[in-house]
């Protein structure tokens, strides 16, 4: 599957809105019968386009009230050190987003923690002592106006521009 017609792009974006959906729900939303609607997500799944399927958690409601972003400095930015790293990263479940950027700084962080006490304590014992760690920088977001995890797809139904 190679590209996406007006039903896949369909069905992408009533899954991100509500995963939960039955197949008989989800086929009536797409203007299908359930046997192709079925058909055809398990096509994007095997192709994929959908990745998976996850509840969203209120980080609030289990106790992680601060959000930290974290820019990450490396002393030395070759191949093996920043392979090292980003291992050492993926195995944190403190850290729930990592980008390698461009720009001033080698990773960008999303951390969550209870509290500033906590974090602080996280940040001194595991951040800073990370593989090939030079110096962090921290903001904290201080309210969320906005975090989804949905993504457009208008551009989908689009002819490309040329």
């Amino acid at each position: 599957m190679e590209t996406l017609d007006k039903f896949d792009i369909a069905i992408l974006s009533e899954l991100q809105a509500d995963a939960r959906l039955t197949n008989a729900e989800l086929a009536q939303r797409v203007g299908l019968s359930a046997a192709p609607c079925w058909r055809r997500v398990r096509a994007l799944e095997e192709s994929g386009f959908i990745k998976g399927y996850r509840a969203e958690i209120d980080r609030h409601k289990i106790g992680l009230g601060v959000l930290a972003f974290v820019r990450l400095d490396a002393n030395r930015n070759t191949g093996e050190l920043t392979r090292e790293m980003e291992e050492a990263i993926r195995k944190i479940p403190e850290i729930v987003s990592c980008h390698y950027i461009s720009g001033a700084g080698t990773f960008e962080l999303q951390v969550v923690s209870r509290d500033l006490d906590s974090f602080s304590q996280f940040a001194r014992q595991v951040l800073i002592n990370l593989p090939n760690v030079k110096d962090l920088h921290t903001s904290f977001s201080l309210g969320e106006v906005k975090a989804s995890s949905s993504l457009p797809l208008a551009h989908l139904d689009q002819p490309a521009r040329g």
